[in-house]
């Protein structure tokens, strides 16, 4: 059968989701406690590869099993055997064209900043941080401009895998709470550092670097050289990936205490 799980992790604990010889990645921890409850060997393929140091409030994988076990096994028995910072929020059996990669229609990200003059103590590692003032208004109205279906050339990690640098953002929108912006995106995929490189750019034109029309222009170029550097991953979350429903999967949103 085929099961398909939702979890969270805490990026700070791990080397990224990816499995690498050392075992220090969500995926390594998360194989292997399956194989505890499984008892054969199980591998995991996930919604989406997140990098060192980016959390997620809800990741979905699958895996194939021939062992009959409760949901709660999956859930609370998977659990047990994980190491502390990721857990498993909810187990579903799902049909065999079910795939968390390919089956999904949309992948929603938040990304936290702290815009204080004095870097953050108890968010280290939680939140992303920027020292001088920004302008959030300008970077909403940056951030608008990219709504829709684009060549994201320029915002892609020179190391990406995709097929495409075309994707369809759908929502790009900052919300601002004292000190901490949040940055919540949806989009069908994203690009290999997609959305730190848009979070770094709109930090530019927050800071009056450039206007919110600058935007536009480095979208034309295609050209990641022309873009500002990589964000920090600190206050990146993968917060859920939507699936048609006919899979039945729990549309549950992902939940960050902050």
């Amino acid at each position: 059968m085929r099961i398909a799980l939702g979890l969270e992790y805490d990026g700070r604990h791990f080397c990224g989701w990816q499995t690498q010889p050392d075992g220090r990645t969500v995926q390594d921890a998360l194989e292997a406690a399956l194989t505890e409850i499984a008892s054969h060997p199980v591998k995991v393929l996930a919604a989406g590869r997140t990098d060192a140091g980016v959390h997620a409030a809800e990741q979905v994988v699958h895996f194939d099993t021939q062992a009959s076990r409760p949901a709660t096994a999956w859930v609370r028995g998977v659990n047990r055997f994980l190491p502390p910072g990721v857990a498993v929020l909810w187990a579903h059996e799902v049909s065999d064209d079910f795939h968390a990669r390919f089956s999904a229609s949309a992948r929603s990200y938040s990304y936290y900043l702290l815009n204080h003059p004095v870097r953050p103590g108890l968010a280290a590692g939680r939140a992303g941080w920027f020292h001088s003032p920004l302008d959030v208004d300008a970077m909403r109205d940056a951030a608008q401009r990219l709504l829709g279906t684009h060549d994201f050339s320029s915002f892609r990690a020179a190391e990406c895998q995709a097929r495409t640098p075309v994707k369809s953002l759908a929502r790009f929108d900052i919300h601002q709470h004292g000190d901490l912006i949040r940055f919540d995106l949806n989009a069908d995929a994203f690009l290999h550092h997609m959305v730190r490189n848009l979070v770094g750019a709109l930090v530019y034109v927050g800071k009056g670097a450039h206007p919110p029309a600058w935007i536009e222009a480095l979208l034309a170029e295609r050209d990641r050289r022309r873009a500002p550097p990589t964000f920090m991953p600190d206050g990146l979350y993968l917060t859920g990936v939507t699936y048609p429903p006919h899979f039945g999967l729990p549309q549950t949103g992902g939940r960050i205490f902050f």
